[in-house]
């Protein structure tokens, strides 16, 4: 058996540059390509990786010579891995002394998702930027919660609206609202002139779905097959909108957040119906922020302002449900006055 000898005190010489090359090469899997996206010479690169091994006493990358291309030892694959949470934490280190400096100016940087775009972010900007004007707030919209949890982490973003239905680990969280799942129908709809929905009456019948992936998908499969009832998949898509023109269109119903459902849109106008008691379930939104990090005034104040907006639309919301028990609610426009 061969002698692995890694003595802790050689660790002291790593350096961050290292572990950035051995993430280059890892990613590229050449040595070259990886100096070029560096901005380093190739001899610069391989002078790094030489360094880094000796420095943890095992060969890190294999160099099978010629055209084919490199690979990570199960040595580099395991430094590879601490060496992402060590430049993840220094960006998060960055991103803490801006936030230092900054006061009550400076920027805040904001993740959000689709249907937290659409319905909290405009109303929590507005109010917010009303009594914060110096700082400027950039937004940064991902497809996925996962993306979303992964740029706090690494101190890309200060803060994001997410999905914390499910707590996302290492992080901290501020709930902001209860989001109801309703059914969608056509006004036209044979089941639009119901109070409320149970998922058993969608069994067989054509439904516009979420992506697979998707954590809304996921539950709203689950909720199916809780009552044994499998609806005909016809067309999915992760755009709100073209899920609910479609459903305008009487293409099939759809199981959907609330607030994932737009009002006043024209060519978009479906029947809202709450689920029945047995068949109901919701997610929560919130916001979510790195707990070991510094959060300056402005991001406190960002979260406090979105608490404030979303429990003014969870009330309007509610009183919203009460009317289309009673009204079916719809999403259409309400008509204008036009005076001469």
């Amino acid at each position: 058996m061969s002698e692995v000898i890694v003595k802790p005190d050689l660790l002291l010489g790593l350096e961050v540059r290292h572990l950035v090359a051995l993430d280059a090469i890892a990613r590229t899997r050449s040595f070259s390509q990886a100096a070029a996206d560096l901005g380093y010479a190739q001899s610069a690169i391989s002078q790094q990786i030489a360094t880094l091994e000796r420095v943890v006493g095992q060969r890190l990358v294999e160099r099978p010579g010629g055209p084919r291309p490199v690979s990570l030892t199960d040595a580099g694959a395991v430094l590879l891995r601490h060496a992402e949470h060590i430049t993840a934490r220094l960006g998060a280190v960055r991103a803490d002394l801006e936030a230092l400096a900054c006061g009550e100016a400076g920027t805040l940087r904001v993740g959000t998702f689709q249907s937290a775009s659409t319905r909290l972010l405009p109303p929590v900007l507005a109010a917010f930027r009303r009594n914060w004007p110096h700082v400027d707030v950039t937004l940064h919209n991902t497809s996925t919660i996962k993306e979303l949890e992964t740029l706090v982490r690494s101190g890309q973003i200060d803060l994001a609206f997410s999905d914390v239905t499910t707590f996302p680990e290492g992080l901290a969280a501020r709930e902001l609202i209860d989001d109801p799942y309703i059914a969608i129908v056509a006004p036209e709809s044979p089941l639009a002139h119901l109070e409320a929905l149970d998922l058993a009456q969608l069994d067989g019948a054509d439904m516009i779905a979420f992506s697979p992936q998707d954590s809304c998908a996921m539950r709203v499969g689950r909720s199916f097959a809780s009552v044994h009832a499998t609806p005909r998949i016809v067309f999915r898509t992760d755009d709100n909108l073209t899920t609910q023109r479609l459903v305008a269109n009487g293409i099939g119903a759809a199981v959907q957040p609330r607030l994932a459902v737009e009002t006043g849109v024209g060519d978009a106008d479906v029947v809202m119906l709450p689920l029945t008691s047995r068949c109901a379930f919701s997610r929560r939104i919130g916001i979510i922020w790195h707990p070991d990090r510094h959060r300056s005034p402005a991001a406190e104040a960002l979260i406090d302002t979105a608490h404030t907006i979303s429990t003014a639309l969870a009330t309007s919301l509610e009183a919203a449900a009460s009317r289309g028990a009673n009204d079916h609610e719809r999403t259409a426009p309400a008509p204008r006055t036009v005076t001469a």
